[in-house]
């Protein structure tokens, strides 16, 4: 059976990305898969890296469970808005607090290579934006889905990394936010 992580990267309960995140999980749970969800707004942790990769700095409860859902998970979704072009802080702190190295990759010592120790998943980014797509990806380059698919999914070890975006959500009408959120069903059933 499939095992499917869903992570929650926006910090309200109510928004838009979790309506997105709960008809993904629910999807997968349709098409027969074990679904566990992480709401990162609920999560007690410490988002700052305080002393970069230079010194130890413990990881909270609510951080050790959540790396052991990723190590868990065979399908990583991340669901999140872009917030000046950008992840939102909560996930870019979770990102730097979680995936860390000889948890998530180690550097080789004498080379410019690392390890990849998240090989073998797979993720999908869902990501809304106020933005309409041409121009994020004509003028920001699609910096935002690039920080995390390449220079953090990539990086790590998870491949393929599939991606959805929702833009113009400031102007999206009630019909077609309900596309969007029957459509994330339909990826939770067939990712």
């Amino acid at each position: 059976m499939k095992k499917v992580l869903v992570i929650l990267g926006h910090p309200d309960a109510n928004s838009l990305n979790a309506a997105l995140a709960e008809n993904y999980a629910a999807g997968a749970r349709e098409a027969g898969k074990e679904v566990r969800m992480l709401k990162l707004g609920e999560l007690n942790f410490d988002p700052i890296l305080h002393s970069g990769f230079s010194r130890d700095q413990p990881l909270e409860p609510d951080l050790l469970s959540a790396q052991e859902a990723i190590k868990w998970a065979d399908h990583l979704v991340w669901v999140y808005p872009s917030w000046w072009g950008n992840l939102p802080a909560l996930l870019k702190g979770f990102i730097d607090r979680v995936f860390l190295p000889g948890f998530a990759f180690k550097y080789r010592p004498n080379s410019p290579w690392w390890d990849r120790y998240l090989s073998g998943r797979s993720a999908r980014i869902l990501m809304t934006m106020d933005t309409p797509a041409l121009y994020n990806a004509l003028v920001y380059r699609n910096a935002n889905i690039n920080a995390l698919k390449r220079a953090t999914l990539h990086f790590c070890g998870i491949k393929p990394v599939k991606v959805a975006t929702f833009p113009g959500v400031r102007f999206a009408h009630e019909a077609r936010r309900r596309q969007w959120l029957d459509a994330v069903k339909a990826y939770g059933k067939k990712d």
